[in-house]
């Protein structure tokens, strides 16, 4: 299929979606899409005041709810109070991140902080909604890539970068984890016989909030720089697009992957390519085991 636009999008009436991250950017396009055609969105937000005020702006059937992916005590309590309001959820789209360009920082549960939050939180999440997942008639989970994760690879002795941090390279390792965690949880529910599909995307290079912020350490010169950093980007609207397609396409199967067509940087949807070690199933086990371990999460 080419030139999919959000027209495509089904009726989305009688299905609930959560979307992670949802008060800009990239989530705040998704949640606006899904809501536009009657789906019960919960913007799922560590601010929820600006949450409030996204919801606002979305109008349509929207609810907002604190979830902190960086904190693994928000994260159990936000799937406890959603499911008991909840017991059949229909979508989740993973699209929350932060990238970090300055010194190394650490989340509440003390990991890298990037890590923490692109993997390791929404793999716990995943893992809690799972049941509800389940129940639904046609349920899928989105992950959200990057194009750094082609680039990075997967220190399994140094998987939070404790020893050796660089921060670009930490968030690349971090959004190649996301992607390994997107592959496996598929292989996984295709083995476990589930209904759930596990779908990935990525935006390409797309005008968001994340790369200004990643250079706020840098005081003026970092605003400089992440206000040029956007020339080279296309608009959220047309980078939110992949992950549309993979949440509420209908023909999507498990382990597809959809990014922007041209170099994969920008343009219309179309399949986008794994890399070699986001597409190895022994590096998905490891990892798999490795996000158990440490979330005490486990599941599939």
């Amino acid at each position: 299929m080419t030139g999919w636009t959000t027209d495509r999008i089904p009726d989305q009436r009688g299905r609930v979606a959560v979307v992670t991250g949802a008060n800009s950017g990239l989530g705040l396009v998704t949640a606006t899409e899904l809501a536009r055609r009657g789906a019960h969105v919960v913007l799922a937000v560590r601010n929820t005041a600006a949450g409030r005020q996204a919801a606002g702006r979305i109008g349509g059937d929207t609810e907002v709810r604190e979830l902190d992916l960086a904190s693994l005590d928000s994260v159990r309590a936000f799937a406890a109070k959603l499911t008991a309001d909840h017991p059949t959820i229909d979508l989740l789209v993973n699209n929350a991140g932060v990238v970090l360009l300055g010194p190394r920082r650490t989340s509440a549960d003390g990991f890298e902080l990037q890590f923490a939050t692109n993997m390791l939180g929404s793999y716990a999440l995943t893992g809690l909604l799972l049941d509800a997942l389940a129940g639904a008639r046609a349920a899928r989970v989105v992950s959200l890539s990057s194009l750094t994760h082609r680039n990075a690879r997967l220190d399994f002795d140094d998987l939070l970068s404790e020893r050796d941090y660089r921060a670009s390279a930490a968030y690349g390792r971090s959004k190649l984890a996301t992607t390994v965690f997107g592959v496996e949880l598929d292989r996984r529910l295709r083995a476990a016989g589930s209904p759930v599909v596990s779908a990935l995307a990525h935006p390409g290079l797309t005008r968001s909030n994340l790369t200004p912020r990643a250079w706020e350490h840098r005081g003026r010169l970092g605003r400089v720089i992440g206000r040029l950093g956007l020339l080279a980007t296309q608009p959220v609207e047309r980078g939110a697009l992949p992950q549309l397609r993979a949440a509420t396409d209908p023909e999507v199967r498990g382990g597809e992957f959809f990014g922007p067509r041209f170099f994969e940087t920008w343009g219309p949807v179309a399949e986008a390519r794994l890399s070699r070690q986001a597409a190895d199933p022994a590096v998905g086990e490891r990892l798999w085991a490795a996000a158990a371990e440490l979330t005490g999460v486990r599941y599939l």
